[in-house]
């Protein structure tokens, strides 16, 4: 395995690290209750 391909492929399970993390983080950090959303498609309600 030549070293670019090596460099790219530490890259890319790195990147997958930070993705996988910062989701990790927005689903521990959602808010537990309805959620009531208002847009120019009306209004909708998701409990979460």
């Amino acid at each position: 395995m030549s070293r670019n391909a090596l460099y790219m492929a530490i890259g890319a399970l790195a990147v997958i690290v930070v993705v996988l993390a910062v989701y990790a983080y927005q689903q521990a950090t959602k808010p537990k209750g309805i959620e009531l959303k208002i847009d120019d498609s009306g209004i909708s309600i998701q409990q979460n």
